[in-house]
């Protein structure tokens, strides 16, 4: 797939457009690429959708907006992207490694690659610290075929070859790769368990965040099914996740959705944690306490079907101990814990 333009890098600083009248009726992406000389039109495309574009102080939504005399935009242009990810020597939580895979326990509060505003700290640079080699597969994200946010903990599979790259990119893409999470949100649910089923895409107003409830155009199906695993003394609850689809920020807006947003989560919630907690230190960052504790998939070579699970790490283990006590850690590791999905027809995987 080809990669997006980039923004051009001699662009620096704030750039503000009066709207003429010559220039009313004009669509926003015509008038930027014609204003600003160093862009394009598919980069002036690019930077609306980055929500890098003000019309009148409110964020540009649309490519094709009309432009009217008199108003007044703004192109902000982003911080420059890193050209290539270099090897730093971070420490990794190495779960399993071989000559083709290696299953890391990402660490809250660690970005997977570099990108604007993380030129390095990344996964990745620890990655090429770890194994150099990894270069040849990509500058930027070698070896990645799947990311967790920033303030999610949990596993990850890289691959070290080209080769096992190709393989697990197919399980993600075919969906056959298992995601079990765990989450602390916010009240108690009515049932059980339950199957979160909304489209998401952004929200319509607050052009950094998803939604789930009334979202802008495009949309992408996204489906997240959920079960108590405990439910404290405050209204609190513990769940065990599984989503059978990975868009950006999926649980978080699927439980907002519903009115139990992630503990923590002031994105899609108050960030609040609950009172109890409050002798406890922070977790990384206030972030919110989601968890991905359990991964499976087909190894790429010898095609076996392994199975990996992440304990909680420091912050979620002493909420749990002090909200859910007596709660079995030791089940993170069962693949019956999470949701099962519906069996296909034939009853394939």
């Amino acid at each position: 797939m080809p990669q997006s333009p980039h923004l051009p890098e001699e662009l620096d600083g704030e750039v503000a457009l009066p709207v003429e009248a010559g220039d009313a009726g004009n669509r926003l992406d015509r008038f930027l690429s014609a204003r600003v000389g160093a862009l394009t039109r598919s980069q002036a495309q690019r930077a609306i959708r980055l929500d890098l574009v003000t019309v009148d102080g409110v964020v540009a939504c649309k490519t094709g907006l009309p432009v009217r005399a008199g108003q007044e935009v703004i192109f902000v242009p982003p911080p420059a992207m890193p050209s290539k990810a270099v090897p730093q020597d971070i420490p990794l939580d190495i779960i399993y490694e071989d000559e083709a895979i290696t299953v890391i326990a990402k660490r809250a509060g660690m970005v997977v690659h570099p990108a604007a505003g993380h030129p390095d700290g990344t996964l990745v640079n620890a990655l090429l610290g770890r194994y150099p080699e990894m270069q040849r597969l990509d500058s930027l994200r070698p070896g990645v075929v799947h990311r967790l946010d920033r303030g999610t903990s949990g596993l990850l599979v890289v691959a070290r070859t080209a080769q096992a790259r190709e393989a697990l990119s197919e399980q993600f893409l075919a969906r056959s790769v298992a995601k079990g999470y765990v989450a602390v949100v916010a009240g108690f649910l009515r049932q059980d368990e339950g199957c979160i089923d909304r489209e998401i895409g952004r929200h319509r107003v607050e052009r950094k965040r998803f939604t789930a409830i009334d979202p802008a155009p495009p949309t992408r199906s996204a489906t997240t099914l959920w079960r108590v695993a405990a439910e404290g003394l405050a209204p609190f609850a513990l769940l065990a996740i599984r989503i059978l689809t990975g868009r950006t920020h999926q649980i978080r807006v699927h439980l907002a959705a519903i009115g139990h947003p992630v503990a923590g989560d002031a994105l899609y919630g108050n960030g609040r944690l609950p009172t109890p907690l409050a002798e406890l230190p922070p977790p990384d960052g206030g972030r919110p306490l989601l968890h991905a504790a359990w991964l499976a998939f087909d190894h790429p070579l010898s095609r076996e079907r392994l199975s990996f699970h992440a304990p909680l790490p420091a912050d979620m283990a002493a909420v749990a101990a002090l909200m859910f006590p007596g709660f079995p850690e030791k089940r993170l590791a069962e693949e019956a814990f999470y949701p099962q999905p519906p069996t296909p027809a034939g009853g394939g995987r």
